[in-house]
């Protein structure tokens, strides 16, 4: 997690940034190659996705043991991108209506 995490650091030091990150902006790689590290070197496990718009999915990892969670943007074009990146990740269980 460290290494994306400098990663996508350096990516938003250099240079002057608008409210509105462009996806040069952002940590990119390939979709399997992403996905492979974030499984393997980081021990992230996706909880969840939903489509963002026709050529665009979110996914969020989470890493169990560090609390670690990783918000990653799929493309169709098979190129994958961390969008966002933080840490103490909390699960929240629904509560049952009360009425």
């Amino acid at each position: 997690m460290r290494t994306l995490v400098a990663l996508t650091l350096c990516a938003f030091v250099i240079g002057p940034r608008s409210e509105a990150a462009a996806i040069s902006d952002l940590f990119c790689d390939d979709s399997a190659r992403l996905e492979k590290q974030l499984l393997t070197i980081h021990g992230a496990q996706k909880l969840g996705r939903g489509m963002r718009g026709p050529d665009a999915l979110l996914e969020v990892w989470i890493a169990p043991s560090s609390g670690d969670w990783t918000l990653v943007q799929n493309y169709a074009n098979g190129t994958s991108c961390i969008v966002a990146m933080g840490q103490h990740w909390e699960s929240i269980t629904s509560r049952a209506d009360p009425a």
